[in-house]
């Protein structure tokens, strides 16, 4: 017979979390910042005081309206941080108006969220609100300028 490996340990997240929750947070997609000083960068930044989770989402736009990039950072649990990558990932070749109706129900249910969990997608859908609304104000005409034309 030959000798019995060791049994391979499982991280914490690998137990406790789905395999498309680890897989996010193992190989995490689109970390990073955008410059939010840029007129078509639109940045969100939202918390949840219950948990400690901070979630920064950014998103690019091009002069046609299509999200062409999208970054993250999140401070938070493996579900807080696979919510936000795939959120960077599924707003990616969106117009702003389809981006809007991403829901965190339809986060929860890829990456196969627990109840207690929910909380980390509601974040990702508020951050890419956030995000949105922010690009849109920049859209707007500065006082003065309208008059100025």
């Amino acid at each position: 017979r030959s000798p019995r490996l060791p049994a391979r340990e499982l991280s914490a997240p690998a137990r406790l979390y789905h395999k498309k929750v680890v897989d996010h947070y193992e190989n995490p997609r689109n970390v990073g910042s955008l410059d939010k000083t840029s007129k078509n960068v639109g940045t969100g930044l939202v918390g949840a005081p219950a948990c400690g989770d901070v979630m920064k989402l950014q998103i690019q736009v091009d002069e046609k309206g299509k999200i062409v990039d999208a970054r993250f950072k999140t401070f938070g649990c493996g579900s807080a941080i696979a919510s936000s990558s795939l959120a960077t990932e599924w707003v990616k070749g969106k117009t702003v108006e389809e981006a809007l109706t991403i829901k965190n129900t339809d986060i929860a249910k890829e990456l196969c969220l627990p109840p207690v969990k929910l909380h980390c997608s509601m974040l990702a859908e508020d951050a890419i609100k956030a995000a949105l609304a922010d690009y849109k104000l920049k859209q707007e005409p500065k006082k003065g300028e309208a008059e100025k034309k």
